[in-house]
């Protein structure tokens, strides 16, 4: 009887990952006898013994019972430690850019098609040599422009991932549209089929530095590399699907121009709506510029500061490369002063490891960074700039900003370094609260995603700076 009692108490339990854990108890032969799993992302239960006498000195498994049927599916194509080892927007963005990648596969078959069909695949009097010499220089032609584009734009696509993943796949959708027109104008067949490839050659480019970007956001264990294995995993699979379904829907459209066209159209509406979905799904906690401004803008006119995701969905992703105000941080000190008595003008007043130059005409902020100056300084800088051009717009605005927004537009262009002086001891009160509640809303603010140039400068005409 007292064996009994002790072998109703539990000897230990187990759970994977956040999932439901179960316990185990003392069968009455001596074996463990384990608790049925739970139904957290499969409809598997019913309980299992496990025998003394095991390979590790352990235990022997009930073959089939160990593990549900379904986990081992999913384990597959889900980062190990799902959902905890990702971002908690991985599963909605990975579902939309799914049904994107399908009807872009779909999309690229009519497109193989039609390029195939204008250089003369089934045509008996088409040349070998004329359909070699145009697909070499489509392809020379989309290398070249790979390698100036990641020089021109590498660097930027850091800070608005969103807006270029975007970007990059309504290019390709564009490149699609050019390959599908290009055997309705043979005359031009060459040269479209060229632009196509430089198009898509760009959309290469983007869309793999975007999806790193993306990749780092999501990735919460250090596990870089397993969520971008699993996304490859993904997008084979559902390559694999599109392949299948182009094998079917090709037959039947190849053979009907207008038809043809009117699928791709369709297609390419499902695309755009899927990828626009899968961005928004998207609440990256790090700042960049527009993120900045939004939260900004929404602390000086209510005192409160937005969370991520309240910041993210209303983040533009349409005009989001073209910023009212023209922020420049990293700038070289040589192109904001020539002359020792601008630099001693332009230094006067400012005790943080930045300089700040102020073009009210142009609406255009430029930053000197010191060599001392770290995350949260280029966070002040940018945060500086960002005040100064709200004082150029409308809305509310705290009690000492709005005097001096009343300055500005009654003053000359010559006061605008003594309104930046004075914007230096408004923030010395502002953004210490500022950067608090960014941190206390979720934002991580050790890092940044502004766009900062590499150059840093000294000056011996200020006081004695402080490092944030």
């Amino acid at each position: 009887m007292a064996y009994v009692a002790k072998s109703e108490a539990l000897l230990c339990s187990e759970q994977f990952g956040s999932g439901t854990a179960r316990g185990c108890r003392a069968a009455a032969d001596g074996s463990l006898q384990w608790e049925p799993w739970g139904r957290r992302w499969w409809g598997f239960s019913g309980a299992f013994t496990t025998k003394p006498g095991g390979r590790d000195g352990g235990e022997r498994v009930a073959p089939g019972t160990a593990v549900p049927p379904l986990s081992r599916l999913l384990a597959v194509f889900l980062p190990q430690g799902f959902p905890d080892s990702v971002s908690p927007d991985y599963l909605p963005y990975q579902l939309w850019d799914s049904v994107q990648a399908f009807a872009s596969s779909l999309s690229g078959s009519l497109a193989t098609h039609a390029v195939l069909l204008g250089i003369g695949v089934g045509n008996a009097k088409a040349s070998v040599s004329a359909a070699t010499a145009t697909w070499l220089v489509k392809d020379s032609t989309g290398m070249l422009g790979r390698i100036i584009f990641a020089w021109w734009m590498g660097s930027k696509m850091d800070c608005n991932a969103k807006q270029w993943r975007l970007f990059a796949d309504i290019l390709n959708d564009v490149a699609m549209f050019l390959e599908i027109m290009a055997p309705i104008f043979p005359i031009c067949f060459t040269m479209t089929i060229c632009i196509s490839n430089l198009a898509k050659c760009i959309v290469g480019v983007a869309g793999g530095a975007t999806r790193a970007a993306l990749t780092m956001h999501q990735a919460r264990r250090n596990n870089m590399a397993d969520v971008s294995a699993k996304d490859g995993s993904q997008e084979t699979l559902v390559s694999l699907a599109g392949l299948l379904v182009s094998l079917l829907m090709l037959p039947l459209v190849s053979d009907c121009p207008s038809l043809s066209l009117g699928c791709f159209f369709l297609l390419t509406a499902l695309h755009i709506y899927a990828n626009y979905r899968a961005v928004r799904a998207l609440v990256i906690e790090t700042l960049n510029e527009g993120r900045l401004w939004l939260v900004l803008k929404h602390f000086l006119q209510r005192g409160e500061v937005l969370g991520p995701a309240a910041a993210n969905q209303m983040e533009p992703l349409w005009t989001g490369f073209w910023p009212s105000l023209s922020l420049s941080l990293g700038v070289p000190l040589h192109r904001v002063t020539s002359s020792v008595f601008e630099l001693q003008k332009l230094v006067e007043g400012h005790q943080e490891p930045y300089l700040l130059r102020w073009d009210r005409s142009q609406n255009q902020v430029q930053a000197v960074l010191s060599q001392m100056a770290g995350p949260e300084t280029i966070l002040r800088a940018a945060t500086h700039g960002l005040v100064l051009g709200a004082l150029q717009g409308d809305g509310p605005l705290p009690g000492e900003l709005e005097g001096l927004r009343n300055r500005v537009r009654a003053g000359p262009e010559k006061e605008s370094c003594v309104i930046v002086r004075e914007t230096h001891q408004v923030l010395d009160k502002l953004f210490p609260k500022f950067l608090k509640g960014l941190q206390d809303a979720g934002w991580r603010t050790e890092n940044h995603q502004l766009e900062v140039d590499e150059w840093r400068a000294t000056w011996l005409l200020c006081p004695e700076k402080k490092l944030l």
